[in-house]
Parts: C-alpha cells; sequence; structure tokens
C-alpha cells in the first residue's frame, strides 16, 4: 500500500518566480521635460497629502542627481507626518544608474572649452530650472513661492551656490552637501565675492534666504577647511539677514554624506519660517 500511494502521489516542481513589473514608489509621479537645448530630464515628484497648508501653497525641495537621492528624500519624507504636505521634486536623466557622470558633469559646471566630457551647462541649467521645471510644478500644484529650495551633493552643491550667487531670489533656502569648492581653481570665488558685495550693498534682499553646508568629517582634511571657510566668509552677510549654517557629519565621508543629512535637510528646509 504504501508504494501504490507513493507512486500516485503528485511530481514536486520547483517554484518559479512570476515576472512582476518594476515597482512604483507609491506617493510619486514622473514627467519627462526638454531642457532649453533639447536634452531629456527625467523628473521625479513626490506629492503633497493633504490639504493645501494655510500659507497657500505646498512647500518644495528640489534635488539634483535625483537617480541618486529621490528614493532618500521621499522615504524619509514618508515617515514623519511633519512633512506630509511638502512636495519633493528630482532633477535626474533618463537613465536607471545612480548618476550620469557626463549629463552631470555639463550641467553643474562652468565653461571649459575643450573638456571632456563637455562642461559648461550651469547657466543652461539654471535656465531650465527657471523657465520650465518650476512652472510645469506650478502648473500641477499650488506651490508656496516664499518655500522653495534647492538640494545638491558634491558638483551639485558646486551649482547650487552658483545658483545663490547669481539667481539668489530663484529659491529660499540652499543646501550644498560636499560642494566641490576646489573646482576649475576655485571658479565660485569671484561669485561668491560679487554676491556679497551685491547683498552688502542691499541690491539682493537675503532677510529670508538661508544656507546649509554640510561636509563629512572624514573627507579630505582641506575639502571640510574649505566648507569650513566659506560659511565664515558668509557670516557677516547675517546683518543684512543671510542665515548660514555649517553640519560637520561624524563619521561620513563623501559618498555616505548624503544618506546621513537627509532628515535634517528636511527640517532645515521646511520648517524655515515664511514671510
Amino acid at each position: 500500500m504504501i508504494l501504490l500511494l507513493a507512486a500516485a502521489a503528485p511530481a514536486r516542481t520547483s517554484p518559479v518566480a512570476a515576472e512582476t513589473p518594476l515597482v512604483r514608489m507609491p506617493g510619486t509621479r514622473e514627467l519627462a521635460l526638454k531642457g532649453p537645448q533639447g536634452a531629456d530630464y527625467r523628473i521625479w515628484i513626490s506629492e503633497p497629502v493633504g490639504p493645501v497648508p494655510y500659507t497657500g501653497g505646498y512647500r518644495v525641495l528640489y534635488v539634483l542627481d535625483g537617480n541618486a537621492f529621490f528614493g532618500l528624500f521621499h522615504d524619509a519624507k514618508r515617515l514623519q507626518d511633519a512633512f506630509a504636505d511638502t512636495i519633493i521634486v528630482s532633477v535626474g536623466y533618463p537613465t536607471d544608474k545612480p548618476y550620469d557622470f557626463a549629463r552631470r558633469a555639463y550641467d553643474f559646471t562652468p565653461p571649459a572649452p575643450g573638456a571632456k566630457p563637455a562642461q559648461g551647462g550651469q547657466d543652461a541649467l539654471l535656465d531650465f530650472l527657471e523657465q520650465t521645471l518650476k512652472p510645469a510644478i506650478a502648473a500641477r500644484y499650488r506651490i508656496d513661492t516664499d518655500q522653495e529650495s534647492l538640494f545638491g551633493h558634491s558638483f551639485g552643491g558646486m551649482f547650487a551656490l552658483y545658483a545663490m550667487y547669481t539667481r539668489p531670489a530663484l529659491f529660499d533656502h540652499y543646501v550644498a552637501a560636499s560642494p566641490t569648492l576646489w573646482w576649475a581653481n576655485r571658479y565660485l570665488l569671484p561669485s561668491e565675492r560679487a554676491f556679497a558685495a551685491r547683498v552688502a550693498r542691499g541690491e539682493i534682499d537675503v532677510r529670508q534666504t538661508s544656507l546649509l553646508l554640510a561636509v563629512g568629517d572624514v573627507e579630505p582634511a582641506q575639502e571640510v577647511q574649505d566648507v569650513i571657510a566659506l560659511e565664515r566668509r558668509l557670516q557677516p552677510l547675517s546683518a543684512q539677514g543671510l542665515r548660514t549654517s555649517v553640519r560637520l557629519q561624524p563619521g561620513e565621508d563623501h559618498m555616505s554624506l548624503p544618506p546621513s543629512i537627509v532628515s535634517q535637510v528636511l527640517r532645515e528646509v521646511f520648517t524655515a519660517r515664511t514671510r
């Protein structure tokens, strides 16, 4: 009887994993936009939850290198109810890799004739943010125009500083994480000096503007010193209302810094008082 039962039993088969679509993060949407020179951008949006705040619009944080960082910021926002009624907009590229090194090398840098990969797209990217991306977001959501912020890391941090120096009214709060201050023989210094002079003369109103600088304490010593020195140079502009701070993040290096400061960045930009 035992042998008969064994023969009648169905043959076991190895389970086969079913194919499923790519995972989509709840509470997000994606846009495809073109820059002023026809370049394609992949835009991820972490949408707000709940009614429009009493200020009449949603607070927005724009995040550069979106392929690498959007998931970090979106998840941190979802886990904290205080940030439910905010929007995160990540600027990325049509690739599934964390970085498109050629595109970011162009977008975040000053002109450098003959450089490979090509460089010099910083003003074109600013035009895209100002003339294409921000209007596209404002067409879809009610925005608090007194609470728009920009985050960038490494080359992106360098670009965030360039944006503040040259188009300070484009955003209200700037976060520059591990900015590449040494790039092109410290090319940002003239723009920094011009910005400081204009603020001191009262040509730029920075009473509602803030800058958070962040760097890992195990990054190269000179790069840590550069960030600290920059914050010290900008401190006198507090007399005109500019708020600056520097975060020396324990135990983090250049690449591990961003995940460790995401919640601090959200607090910095989303809890600032408005006009």
